[in-house]
């Protein structure tokens, strides 16, 4: 890819107030204002990527010291984006700057909608009708823009959901669009509709360059995904505290914990391709007769703007049939703790989605130090690199996948290096204070602090200069 230089928890409920700092001032009024709980000590993370990381992140948050940063998005619990706002925002607070977090309202006809959205302009075929673009999602927005008023220094919109708010909502300020999944290859009718909007942003930000869609005519930056370090998901447990957490559960469920346990941790969504898992721990089980029998245990949460995880939960319930060596746990209570101790004691954890925008639990399991069997799409691939931090397969091949997961019951040793490395890959790139990082880069640019462009601008993307096809509507 090409860049142009440069010398560059908790929630607790939603209530409305005051958007604004360093002079700038808004009513939060028909969106909901999130406000992440606990203190973020800096040092904590200082000690996790190096004094010198966190020294150069500090001096480039002192010139934005009270300036405000207003992120949107669709929904406070469920899926990556709310994770990372959940520590970003306070983190970006314990630096100096105004931080906040707030969440359009939509009923479950906008969610079916932009769930069809998503998984449209991820190259998925399917109908769409105009009552449900103009009804279901730009009245919803209407609604949500009619008493909005946000005055920031930075306002980031994130995905679909709220995209449109940008002419139809009063926000003054810089905007950024944050796209945080494959457009690549859209559905053209979708894509069409939704381009006038994002091209009226300050620039719009992408995870990688491969999912830029066409006719973008707005600065295109990339910001990949980062997990929170110091979150009770990615404390690094012991197994004695591992199993005194899952304990419960496996007792529950009848889950001997010294017996093999592959772990597959997501949304229960197509994308995610569950079932390909299914068929290639069968597989695995069937064709090895001797040794201690694995567990494939899936974890997954319900989120508020996905309606069709229970249908997809239900169907991998019938494909697994009476198997007593799977488990299915859903909105699992302390899941924060529960993910991070799995992902702790797993032999391994397999993630072969079939398309994904970056894929957060993949860095989640890399930092535990557990190998990882993951697909070649997206994000996952910057994630992976094949057979030195885990190993990439064909999502839909599950005889590859069997093979992998044969190959981490039989080679300790390999197993535990692929996890050490795969941690020191996370520190290096995927942790917290990489993608605070960048915002604060942003930020300084797009305010004038800062005369040059942020070394990860494309420079070429945008204006018409990278033509993509797209799919048929």
């Amino acid at each position: 890819m090409t860049f142009l230089n440069d010398t560059d928890g908790a929630l607790e409920h939603p209530s409305s107030g005051l958007l604004g700092g360093s002079g700038r001032d808004g009513i939060l009024a028909g969106l909901e204002e999130h406000r992440p709980a606990g203190d973020f000590d800096l040092s904590d993370y200082g000690a996790v990527i190096g004094g010198e990381r966190m020294d150069e992140i500090k001096r480039l948050a002192e010139p934005l010291a009270g300036r405000t940063w207003v992120n949107v998005n669709s929904t406070s619990v469920g899926g990556g984006v709310a994770e990372m706002l959940r520590s970003a925002v306070p983190l970006a607070q314990a630096l100096g700057l105004t931080a906040r977090w707030c969440t359009i309202r939509g009923n479950d006809a906008f969610f079916q909608v932009t769930k069809k959205f998503h998984n449209l302009l991820q190259g998925a075929d399917g109908p769409i009708t105009l009552d449900e673009i103009f009804g279901a999602y730009l009245d919803t927005i209407d609604e949500n823009a009619r008493d909005a008023f946000i005055d920031a220094d930075l306002t980031v919109l994130h995905d679909p959901q709220p995209a449109a708010m940008i002419m139809n909502a009063p926000i003054l300020g810089r905007t950024l669009w944050r796209c945080h999944i494959d457009t690549s290859i859209p559905n053209k009718a979708v894509w069409r509709f939704l381009l006038p909007y994002i091209n009226q942003y300050d620039g719009a930000i992408f995870t990688t360059r491969e999912f830029v869609g066409p006719g973008l005519n707005v600065p295109v930056y990339e910001i990949m995904p980062c997990i929170d370090p110091l979150a009770s998901k990615n404390r690094h447990y012991t197994r004695s505290e591992a199993l005194d957490i899952l304990r419960p559960l496996f007792t529950a469920d009848d889950v001997d914990p010294e017996r093999p346990i592959f772990a597959a941790i997501s949304r229960y969504d197509r994308h995610k391709n569950q079932g390909t898992i299914l068929k290639a721990f069968a597989r695995l089980v069937e064709e090895r007769p001797r040794g201690p029998r694995p567990f494939l245990l899936f974890i997954g949460n319900t989120a508020t703007d996905d309606p069709e995880g229970d249908a997809v939960l239900k169907e991998l319930q019938q494909q697994a049939g009476d198997r007593a060596d799977v488990r299915f746990w859903v909105n699992v209570e302390d899941n924060d703790r529960v993910v991070g101790a799995l992902m702790s004691i797993a032999r391994a954890f397999v993630h072969v989605s079939t398309r994904e925008g970056f894929g957060l639990v993949v860095a989640e399991a890399l930092w535990q130090g557990t190998p990882v069997i993951g697909s070649r799409v997206g994000g996952i691939k910057r994630q992976i690199i094949d057979g030195v931090t885990g190993h990439l397969v064909d999502p839909l091949d599950a005889d590859a996948i069997a093979a992998r997961m044969a190959s981490v019951l039989d080679d300790g040793d390999a197993a535990a290096a692929l996890g050490r490395q795969g941690r020191e890959h996370v520190r290096r790139n995927f942790l917290l204070p990489e993608l605070v990082k960048r915002y604060l880069i942003l930020m300084r640019h797009h305010l004038g602090l800062s005369a040059d462009l942020p070394s990860f601008t494309y420079r070429d993307i945008g204006n018409g200069t990278v033509a993509r096809a797209c799919s048929s509507a």
